[in-house]
C-alpha cells in the first residue's frame, strides 16, 4: 500500500480501526445468537446471550471463577462494557479492603506493621485511580491511535497490579500474621486486576489478528513508520552527547540544527522549551538556598505554588548547592520540569532508611509521583550507606517521566522505577544491592551503572526487577550503556561478586544489549533470589554487548535465560516498548527509539 498519499492513508487507519472494533463486538454478538444453545446443569434453562459473552470475555482469563462471579449481574454481550464492569468490581473491592484494613490498623502493636497498614492506605488508594482511569479510557476508543491506546491500558492495569504487590511488601520484616491476613483481603482484588489485564491483553491480539477484505493490522503502524524513521534520524543522530561524554563522535552542529528546526511532531509548548538554551531559560520558579535569586530556599516551598491540576510545563530552576529535604512530587501534580546547575552542583540528599525504621516505599529522598514530570542536570542522594539497608534516592511512581543527565547515588536500592513507564538518558546510578529495582517500562540509554563498595561478605545485584504478572508490561532495558565498579569495590580482598540482576518477583524481566560490563561481573551474570524462585519464568537476556564481563559462554543456564535474536532486541527497543513515545520525542531529550 505504498502509494497511498498521507491523507489517504490516514484515513484508512482510522476507518480500519474502527472496523475492527465494531467487527470484534460483532463476532461476539454472532456467536452469542447462533451458537448451538448449552443448557445447565438441570437440562432446562438456556444460557442467556450474556452468560455466552461472559464466558468468552473471560476466557483468556487465569482466575475464570473469579471473573464470571464479577460479571454475574452484567447485562451485556459489549466486551468493552464487560470489561468496564470488571474494573467497577475491582475498585469497590479494593475499597472494602482499606476499610478492613483500619481494623487490622486498630489491633496493630508493632510499629512497622502500622506503618505497613498507612502505605497500604496510599497505595490501595492509588491502585483504585489506575483501575478508574483504566475504566473512562475503555469508555473512550481512540479509533485513530490503536496501539497507543491499548499500550496505556496495560501500563495502567499492570501500575494497578503493582500497587497492590507494594501493599504486600509493606508487611516483610513486620511481626505477626497482618501481611497473611491483607494479602488474603486482596486475593479478590488482585484475581480481578490480572483478569482485566488478561482482557485487554486479549483485545489487543483479536485486534491484531483480524484482517478485513485483505487489510492487516500492520497498516495501523503504517503511518508511523516514516515519523519513527524520521526521529531516528533527527534523534540518533542528530543529538549531541558531547556535553555527557567528552570526546563524543557526535558534531555539535547537528545538535544545533535540531534546536534550530525542531520537527513537526514537538508540541508547541514543548517546542518553546526545547529551542531555549539552559541559560537563557526563564523558569516558572527559581531556588536558591544561599538566596541569590528567586524568593525561595527550598524546593518544597516552590511546589507548594504550583498551580492545581497544572496542565502546562512549570520549570523550577534550582541553583547550585546541596538541599537536605525530602522531596516528593504528589499525585496529579503534573508537569513538573526540575532543572540543577549539573548533577555534582545542585544535590538533593537525605538518609532515610529501612534499619531505622522507615518502610522502603517512603524512604526516597525525591519521590515522583506526578505524570510528565521531567529532572535535566541534577542530583539525588540517599547517604544512610550499606549499613543501613533499603535506602532510595529516588522513587518514580509516575507515567511518562524523563531523566537527562541526573546522578542517583545509594547503596541498597538506589532507584526505584517503580510503575509505568520511565526514560533515563546519559544517567549516572551508583550502588550496592538491587540498587535498580521495580517493575515500570523502564529504558535506560547511554546511562553509567556504577557498582560501590557493600558491607562485608555481601555480594551486588545491578538490577533487581519486579514484574508480577506475566501480561505485565514492566522490563529493564538497559541499552548503549556502561556497567562498571567504583575502585573501593575493586580493592577488597579477597575479592567481591557482583551480579546483573536477580528476580525479585516470578516473571522479572531485563535486557541488557550494545552495552559495556567489566570484567568484575560474575561471568554467570545472574544470581538466584531464593532457591529456584523464578528461574524458570523470568525473562533475561543479553545482546551484542562487549567488555570482559560480556562473555555468555560460563552464564547461568535457566530456562528463564533467553537467546536474543536482532528482532527480539528491536521489540525492546523505546520505539517498540512505548508504542507511543511523543512524550520523549517532545522533551527535546535526546533519544533513540530503535536498535
Amino acid at each position: 500500500m505504498g502509494n497511498f498519499s498521507g491523507s489517504k492513508k490516514k484515513l484508512v487507519v482510522a476507518g480500519l480501526a474502527s472496523i475492527l472494533l465494531v467487527a470484534m463486538v460483532v463476532a461476539v454478538a454472532v456467536t452469542v445468537t447462533n451458537k448451538k444453545c448449552d443448557t445447565t446443569s438441570d437440562g432446562g434453562n438456556k444460557i442467556s446471550a450474556t452468560a455466552k459473552a461472559v464466558k468468552a470475555i473471560c476466557s483468556p482469563t487465569d482466575y475464570k471463577e473469579t471473573c464470571e462471579q464479577s460479571l454475574s449481574n452484567a447485562n451485556s454481550t459489549d466486551p468493552k462494557e464487560l470489561i468496564k464492569v470488571v474494573f467497577d468490581v475491582a475498585v469497590k473491592n479494593i475499597s472494602d479492603v482499606i476499610k478492613k484494613s483500619s481494623l487490622l490498623k486498630e489491633a496493630a502493636e508493632d510499629p512497622r506493621t502500622k506503618a505497613a497498614l498507612e502505605t497500604c492506605d496510599e497505595l490501595l488508594d492509588t491502585s483504585m485511580d489506575d483501575l478508574r482511569r483504566s475504566f473512562e479510557k475503555v469508555g473512550a476508543f481512540d479509533t485513530t491511535k490503536v496501539d497507543e491506546y491499548i499500550e496505556d491500558l496495560k501500563t495502567w492495569l499492570s501500575a494497578a497490579i503493582t500497587y497492590q504487590e507494594t501493599c504486600i511488601d509493606a508487611f516483610e520484616n513486620t511481626t505477626g500474621d497482618t501481611g497473611e491476613k491483607m494479602k488474603k483481603l486482596l486475593k479478590t482484588a488482585a484475581e480481578l486486576s490480572s483478569n482485566g489485564l488478561a482482557m485487554v491483553t486479549d483485545f489487543s491480539s483479536v485486534l491484531s489478528s483480524l484482517q478485513i477484505q485483505g487489510f492487516s493490522r500492520k497498516l495501523l503502524s503504517d503511518s508511523a513508520e516514516n515519523e519513527e524513521s524520521e526521529k531516528r534520524r533527527l534523534y540518533d543522530y542528530g543529538h549531541d552527547d558531547s556535553d555527557y561524554y567528552p570526546g563524543s563522535p557526535h558534531k555539535k552542529q547537528h545538535g544545533r540544527r535540531l534546536l534550530d528546526n525542531p520537527p513537526n511532531f514537538v508540541s508547541s509548548k514543548a517546542r518553546r522549551l526545547l529551542a531555549v538554551p539552559r541559560a537563557f531559560l526563564r523558569p516558572n520558579i527559581v531556588v536558591a538556598q544561599d538566596g541569590s535569586a528567586g524568593k525561595f530556599r527550598r524546593i518544597n516551598d516552590a511546589l507548594a505554588t504550583v498551580p492545581k491540576k497544572n496542565n502546562n510545563p512549570f520549570v523550577i530552576f534550582v541553583k547550585s548547592g546541596v538541599y537536605k529535604e525530602t522531596v516528593i512530587i504528589p499525585r496529579k501534580m503534573n508537569n513538573i520540569i526540575l532543572i540543577g546547575d549539573g548533577p555534582t552542583r545542585t544535590i538533593i540528599t537525605g538518609s532515610k532508611n529501612f534499619a531505622e525504621g522507615t518502610q522502603t516505599f517512603h524512604s526516597a529522598t525525591v519521590a515522583v509521583n506526578g505524570d510528565d514530570f521531567i529532572a535535566r542536570d541534577i542530583g539525588f542522594e540517599n547517604t544512610a550507606g550499606a549499613a543501613k539497608h533499603q535506602a532510595v534516592a529516588l522513587r518514580v511512581s509516575g507515567d511518562r517521566a524523563i531523566f537527562q543527565n541526573v546522578h542517583m547515588n545509594g547503596y541498597q536500592d538506589t532507584l526505584y522505577t517503580h510503575a509505568y513507564r520511565q526514560y533515563y538518558r546519559n544517567c549516572l546510578i551508583s550502588g550496592t544491592i538491587d540498587f535498580v529495582f521495580g517493575d515500570a517500562v523502564s529504558v535506560f540509554q547511554r546511562c553509567r551503572f556504577v557498582v560501590r563498595e557493600p558491607m562485608k561478605n555481601q555480594a551486588c545485584m545491578v538490577t533487581a526487577q519486579g514484574r508480577k504478572d506475566p501480561r505485565g508490561v514492566g522490563v529493564i532495558v538497559i541499552q548503549d550503556s556502561d556497567i562498571v565498579p567504583e575502585p573501593a569495590f575493586l580493592a577488597v580482598k579477597p575479592a567481591l561478586k557482583a551480579y546483573l540482576g536477580r528476580p525479585w518477583k516470578e516473571y522479572s524481566r531485563t535486557i541488557i544489549m550494545h552495552s559495556y560490563i567489566d570484567g568484575f561481573i560474575d561471568p554467570e551474570g545472574w544470581s538466584a533470589w531464593a532457591g529456584t524462585y523464578g528461574l524458570n519464568t523470568l525473562y533475561y537476556g543479553e545482546y551484542q554487548n562487549r567488555g570482559a564481563g560480556s562473555n555468555l559462554s560460563h552464564r547461568v543456564r535457566w530456562k528463564g535465560i533467553k537467546r536474543i535474536t536482532p528482532q527480539i532486541a528491536q521489540s525492546f527497543t523505546g520505539g517498540r516498548l512505548y508504542q507511543g513515545d511523543q512524550w520523549i520525542t517532545s522533551s527535546g531529550v535526546p533519544y533513540s527509539p530503535a536498535l
